[in-house]
């Protein structure tokens, strides 16, 4: 009897409610396992299978084997945090290793089939499976069933993007194994999942935990078939001086007429370990949103983006993301690309080519734009290829003020000019407003007046820790279709511009980055910015990034932060400095959380996002003097002040 066997696992680009869609990926998979010699295939986490079971809706793993139910395999331990919200859709299978009968639709066939928790047992080894977030729990069933003689374990997971969250896959996928020995199988969805959510693939098999095969991370192709073989005596000698029988109850084996192993295959060789290798986050960014981009573009049948580009870090960087989604459909993908441009015979004959059918950039300059930024935006343009469009607002704006003090009988002015804080605030908001119009109208129009088909989708550029903090207008050009950067951190965004000034020869990013930041949106002082975005804030992007991750990870409120950025700040700021930031913090983030619930749906790429809309979910309204806690603060700065007064009177006592 044979002893390796050749196994299968994929990562698919389904599409919620694409039924003959799904289907087709789906059997593309099977067929191209069976053409690659595998003898089992694993696809990922509701590929196709929700099922009902005595009226209750379960997320289920079906297994067959030549047109025959094996098993149904529900899930029992659903993730509900961060962007999951799986008790809103499913319950959990509450039964560990107890199995019912479950009488198939007549429409299939008048038989019934298990139901439950329990393993496959072949003529060969044991199959054991999880879905998804099972492999995350302090108590995966794979612990158990290695325990009780399991050699496969198949987990088919929906897992999705975040920066830096591959390496934490792949740590869980070599320890179910290294412990007591197994195959492991990962199988994962892939693509834009419909919402701000982008699945990243990721296949891969492991044995005694070591990785023996890696599939793609972010790829254009919507089927991804991984097949590797292996040897079962592998895992019967790891095991031998590492597991101990009887340490668990027995499983119910449900035993399947049918070997994974063939008789001669000796000559057969078996996949070696590799090294994994990981996307720097600058990858990562330059190519996970790239692809939620592509899915969203061909599946809202829209002609091609519209961006405000200012010439500022945050737009360049939503630029240069669609410049990368260009080059990768360039390299991978051409039917697509015909459908959407509305041109069957179109072939690109370069990225920038293709940028200038898909992406039209916009510079809305005003009388408080600068030489600079125009400069910078018009030479990003041309290098990355895009249709660009330079355009002044001034008459627009003034137009609407000419309104306004025409009805109220009062003009209002900039500080400079001797306004007060509201008045100049509404004119900075004003011309933000104007640009979004202006971003929809041409978004609509632009193509018509060129003579194309279709329209554009509005690109919005606000990164998470403007959102966090609310700098920006609500409503303004921040307000768009979709936004590739909503969650990317400002200091993230400096580094993947430095990436892509190497990778994809842009020199004009140089420009960019070595700029302060600025909205532009006060008067020149002597025809240069007078506006910076972190004297606006009252602190840096870093310090916001940090503040972000305690908010949200760590679950800080005013009090808990201050007491941690203490020490953290402790050699740069005093603890009074401290305690300013903090509380500073804390009256922006709860003024302007409203702005949250209107804010342009994102990318979902920071563990520290403050969307609204499923993954931070939080109030609106907030008390935005925040007594209690900020008075705690003092208190603790009180305290601490005196114990460091009594340490430097002591220092300096005679002896």
């Amino acid at each position: 009897m044979g002893r390796k066997v050749t196994l299968a696992t994929c990562s698919l680009n389904q599409w919620a409610l694409d039924f003959q869609g799904n289907l087709s990926r789906v059997l593309k998979s099977i067929e191209v396992a069976k053409s690659k010699g595998a003898r089992y295939r694993l696809g990922p986490e509701l590929e196709i299978w929700p099922i009902m079971h005595h009226n209750v809706r379960y997320n289920c793993r079906v297994l067959f084997l030549n047109k025959k139910i094996l098993l149904i395999r529900p899930k029992m331990l659903l993730a509900n945090y961060g962007n999951n919200r799986e008790f809103r859709w499913f319950s959990p299978w509450t039964q560990p290793r107890h199995v019912e009968d479950y009488f198939l639709p007549r429409m299939i066939q008048e038989a019934t089939v298990p139901f439950g928790d329990c393993v496959l047992s072949t003529i060969d080894t044991c199959l054991g499976s999880e879905i998804c977030a099972e492999m995350w729990n302090p108590r995966s069933p794979h612990i158990d069933m290695g325990l009780d003689g399991v050699e496969i374990f198949t987990n088919s997971s929906a897992s999705y993007h975040e920066l830096r969250k591959a390496e934490q896959r792949v740590m869980l996928v070599r320890s179910a194994t290294n412990k007591s020995g197994g195959i492991y199988l990962f199988a994962n969805q892939k693509g834009c999942d419909g919402d701000r959510l982008y699945y990243d693939g990721c296949a891969m098999i492991a044995i005694n935990g070591e990785i023996v095969a890696q599939g793609a991370q972010f790829t254009m192709d919507d089927v991804e078939v991984l097949v590797a073989t292996l040897d079962l005596e592998d895992i019967r000698s790891y095991r031998g001086e590492r597991c101990h029988p009887h340490m668990v109850s027995f499983w119910l084996r449900v035993k399947v007429d049918f070997m994974l192993s063939v008789g001669e295959d000796v000559s057969l060789p078996t996949n070696q370990p590799i090294r994994w290798r990981f996307h720097t986050p600058e990858e990562e960014i330059s190519l996970g949103p790239a692809c939620w981009l592509w899915d969203y573009l061909r599946r809202s049948g829209q002609a091609g983006f519209l961006l405000p580009l200012s010439g500022g870090v945050d737009s360049s960087s939503t630029a240069c993301i669609v410049y990368s989604m260009c080059v990768l459909l360039y390299h991978q993908v051409l039917e697509d690309v015909q459908r959407v441009v509305g041109d069957t015979s179109y072939r690109p004959e370069d990225p920038q080519e293709l940028c200038g059918h898909l992406f039209t950039t916009c510079y809305m300059a005003t009388e408080n734009s600068s030489e600079s930024t125009y400069s910078r935006a018009r030479e990003l343009a041309s290098q990355i290829g895009s249709y660009h469009i330079n355009l002044n607002i001034d008459m627009a704006v003034k137009g609407i003020l000419g309104i306004f003090s025409m009805v109220m009988g009062k003009v209002p002015q900039f500080r400079v000019n001797g306004g007060c804080a509201r008045e100049n605030l509404a004119l900075q908001n004003i011309q933000a407003r104007v640009r979004m119009v202006l971003a929809y109208l041409f978004a609509q129009l632009s193509l018509w007046a060129r003579g194309r088909p279709g329209g554009l989708l509005v690109l919005g550029s606000a990164n998470v820790d403007e959102s966090l903090t609310g700098y920006f207008t609500k409503y303004d050009c921040s307000s768009a279709d979709i936004n590739p950067i909503g969650g990317i951190s400002k200091t993230d965004l400096k580094s993947f511009l430095q990436f892509c000034t190497d990778h994809f020869h842009l020199p004009a990013l140089r420009s960019v980055i070595a700029a302060p930041p600025t909205a532009e949106l006060e008067p020149l002082a002597n025809g240069q910015v007078s506006q910076t975005d972190e004297a606006d804030m009252g602190m840096t992007y870093s310090e916001l990034s940090l503040i972000g991750r305690l908010r949200k990870i760590s679950k800080c409120g005013p009090y808990s932060m201050f007491c941690k950025l203490i020490h953290t700040w402790g050699e740069s700021c005093s603890p009074s400095q401290v305690a300013a930031k903090v509380k500073h913090f804390f009256r922006m983030y709860s003024v302007n959380r409203h702005k949250m619930t209107t804010v342009t749906p994102s990318y979902h790429a920071e563990n520290y996002s403050p969307d609204d809309n499923r993954f931070d979910l939080r109030p609106f309204l907030y008390n935005t003097r925040w007594s209690w806690q900020f008075r705690c603060i003092d208190d603790q700065f009180a305290c601490a002040h005196k114990f460091i007064l009594r340490v430097c009177f002591t220092s300096f006592l005679p002896e």
